[in-house]
């Protein structure tokens, strides 16, 4: 099988703050952590002291990270958990958005066998392996990430016109894992995405075009790689009602994971508020009466948000 490529981005030797975040970590999951994954927008910039880092935690499993008490039991009914944490060091300090995840999660959540695509469509992205504890981690965890473009590729192609170029495909294909979450990022992001990393996701498509449900040809067309599927009609009809399903069920999961963030991201409301900012461009204004009772009042303050189209 194919290994997964190197993603360029930050290596941990030569970064002491990262190093000692990703050791401050690992030591407060009780050395459960086998792996640490990067994506998100500080691994595209390159620059992993703008905004927050997106950190994913690969823990052998939930008791071993967290002992026994809410924390593991509720990473289990809905992985994941969101933390957030950050360290100074040499008079910087770098800010991260923790992720905390089994790897059996991890596995199932980049494969075929999880409907939801909250996992293999964030993974179809490039993503920097910070950190494996062996080598056997590091096999299960690229294992892993080269299943998640193939589960994307599997559930987006026959929801899709049957031939275009391979960067289309892809910004079409994030596009639709996007639209099952509550998203604040402005239009046109999926299509930056594809872009920024065409070369990836041209490998990705090589390296699975044969290992997919139907018919996948590449080709190019002055200098680009193109595609052309053959799809059953069978198979589309079902595509469209399975995304028309992931994106009810997606928007609903979304709003649960963000309460549960509440209790688990410390300043978690002044985190949404600040992600909402930096995407809409809004200014985005905590009432009191949310900070009080959440659980109570946060329901109809995300509708305001809603119904103001701040995410969709």
């Amino acid at each position: 099988m194919s290994r997964y490529p190197d993603v360029p981005g930050p290596r941990v030797e030569d970064d002491p703050v990262l190093a000692q975040l990703l050791e401050e970590l690992r030591r407060h999951r009780k050395d459960a952590i086998c792996g640490v994954l990067l994506y998100g927008s500080c691994l595209r910039s390159g620059n992993i002291y703008d905004g927050l880092l997106d950190l994913y935690l690969i823990c052998d499993n939930y008791r071993a990270a967290y002992g026994n008490g809410l924390l593991a039991t509720a990473n289990w009914l809905l992985p994941p958990n969101v933390f957030y944490a950050e360290t100074t060091a040499q008079g910087q300090t770098l800010r991260s958005k923790v992720t905390v995840i089994s790897l059996a999660d991890f596995q199932r959540g980049c494969s075929r066998a999880w409907f939801e695509s909250y996992i293999w469509g964030r993974f179809a992205q490039p993503t920097r392996i910070l950190y494996c504890r062996d080598q056997g981690a590091r096999r299960h965890i690229e294992t892993a990430l080269l299943e998640a473009p193939r589960t994307l590729l599997q559930r987006a192609i026959p929801a899709l016109p049957d031939q275009g170029s391979v960067t289309g495909l892809w910004e079409q294909a994030l596009g639709l894992s996007y639209a099952t979450e509550l998203r604040t990022e402005r239009s046109g992001r999926a299509g930056e995405l594809a872009n920024s990393a065409a070369a990836f996701y041209e490998q990705m498509t090589s390296t699975h075009a044969d290992a997919l449900d139907f018919d996948l040809n590449l080709y190019e067309v002055d200098g680009a790689l193109h595609y052309r599927s053959k799809v059953k009609r069978s198979q589309r009809g079902k595509s469209g009602l399975a995304w028309a399903l992931r994106r009810l069920q997606g928007k609903l999961l979304s709003i649960t994971r963000l309460v549960k963030a509440l209790f688990t991201f410390e300043g978690g409301l002044d985190y949404i508020a600040w992600k909402l900012e930096r995407h809409s461009g809004e200014k985005i204004v905590i009432p009191d009466r949310v900070r009080r009772a959440p659980l109570i009042f946060l329901w109809g303050f995300f509708w305001g948000l809603y119904r103001r189209g701040i995410f969709k």
